[in-house]
């Protein structure tokens, strides 16, 4: 399990991020000088250099967004410039798309980091340019939601796969809705029916908080506290849950740990969002002590596992069942190892749950007497710290990745082994690259003493 240490302090992570921000700057203008993006969005690489190969175009907002950070964590133009840029001449296509469940990746990572800015006073306030980024959200919310498949209490927005398939991923996606839903929009359907956004978020999180997570209840013989599914199956002639399923992970029985980062993050965040709700929304689905209540068993049921499930140092394999870990001795009670010979770590997963620590952490430390509350505010720090030094931090001027030793689709052979390899190593994503960003931003503005970093900044 992880090993924290109570006297890491955001303070002694000063000279890391400045040695990270630098980085990141060589990073953004290699891709964006190198990249022939006639190939499409880059979504991971190859020898250290990013190539394009997935189901969808689901990374290009986190190109581009890559940029917006920047410029929030250093105040160089420059890179302001180029993600405007390119948010306004290329991510128009993923404002309609209606064809993916990743519109708060793309879009939100874009058009909401924009907004998000011109509010907080960082980028000059323009009229038009603000109702340009308004309407993208709007509108981006209202088709991410349209992908609806109702279940008898709720239902979910399913993912690429097809209306019986519920995506773990998509949880973080919901940020499009609630950005759509208080920014004044609806989804208006067949007979002018009039859909409430903020409640179809809910609805979806609770429907992934119900079946995706486990809470060792006896659901079945591989039930465990926090375990996660990948993708759930249903019915869609009656909305009856069939079973668990995976497409990146091992099985539908193990619990693939960039799935269960991706509930981490989304449920921690929609916590902290939960405070700027309207009562009517939350009455649909019980009131507010019923949403709070499965929002907050989902985090921390979800986090304990990472927890107890990740080696000492924070990083963890790809798959918690994956058979090869078998072979690496007592993996657990050590930091991972990035260059072993039996199963590839993951450290996308652990940029991504790095933040859902953190901030199910500063969410709990606002809760009187809430005594869990530093263990997860301490492991996040204990993972973010291992990421933001060798061998996970790129150095190499010649490598076009951030965050190295991160792995996409193990079971599709997508990912590169080197020669005399047995496992992919030493890679970039261009997700992991991104949400080690956003970590390293959370981490900053806390010690520069700059407003909490949260995705609904841009609609207060």
């Amino acid at each position: 399990m992880i090993t924290t240490d109570a006297s890491l302090e955001p303070s002694a992570f000063k000279d890391k991020l400045v040695r990270f921000w630098e980085l990141s700057a060589e990073k953004i203008w290699h891709i964006e000088q190198q990249y022939d993006s006639k190939q499409g969005a880059p979504v991971f690489t190859r020898n250290g250099r990013y190539i394009s190969r997935g189901w969808t175009e689901w990374t290009q907002g986190f190109q581009y967004g890559a940029a917006i950070l920047q410029y929030d964590a250093t105040g160089e133009t420059d890179f302001l410039d180029l993600g405007k840029h390119n948010t306004v001449n290329r991510m128009a296509p993923h404002l309609s798309h209606t064809g993916v469940h990743d519109h708060g990746f793309n879009n939100v990572s874009t058009y909401g980091n924009l907004l998000r800015l011109m509010k907080e006073g960082k980028i000059p306030a323009n009229e038009w340019e603000q109702r340009f980024y308004t309407l993208a959200l709007k509108v981006s919310g209202a088709v991410q939601a349209s992908r609806w498949t109702p279940l008898e209490n709720g239902g979910f927005i399913y993912s690429f796969n097809g209306p019986h398939s519920l995506f773990i991923d998509t949880i973080r996606s919901c940020r499009s809705l609630v950005l759509s839903h208080q920014l004044g929009h609806i989804l208006q359907a067949e007979g002018d029916v009039r859909i409430n956004l903020l409640e179809r978020a809910l609805q979806h999180a609770q429907a992934t908080a119900t079946f995706s997570v486990f809470y060792g209840e006896g659901r079945d013989a591989y039930d465990e506290w926090g375990r996660t599914a990948h993708e759930c199956i249903f019915n869609t002639n009656d909305g009856r849950f069939r079973s668990p399923n995976a497409q990146q992970g091992y099985s539908g029985f193990t619990t693939w740990t960039r799935g269960l980062a991706w509930a981490m993050c989304g449920f921690a965040e929609l916590l902290e969002f939960l405070p700027l709700t309207d009562e009517a929304s939350l009455s649909v689905l019980g009131g507010r002590q019923v949403v709070e209540g499965f929002l907050l068993k989902a985090a921390t049921a979800t986090c304990d596992f990472y927890i107890q499930h990740t080696p000492t140092d924070g990083v963890p394999y790809w798959d918690t069942g994956a058979p090869g870990l078998s072979r690496l001795g007592d993996y657990m009670d050590q930091p991972a190892d990035p260059f072993n010979h039996a199963e590839p770590v993951d450290s996308s997963a652990a940029a991504i749950a790095a933040q859902g620590l953190l901030r199910l952490g500063s969410y709990l430390q606002r809760q009187q007497g809430n005594e869990k509350a530093e263990q997860y505010w301490q492991a996040g720090l204990r993972v973010l710290y291992t990421l933001l030094q060798e061998p996970y931090l790129s150095t190499s001027p010649s490598h076009q990745g951030l965050l190295l030793h991160s792995v996409y689709h193990r079971p599709n052979g997508w990912d590169y082994i080197p020669p005399g390899g047995k496992i992919p190593q030493g890679e970039s994503s261009m997700w992991g690259d991104y949400h080690i960003r956003e970590a390293a931003l959370y981490l900053r503005r806390l010690i520069n003493g700059e407003p909490y970093y949260a995705f609904y900044n841009s609609v207060l």
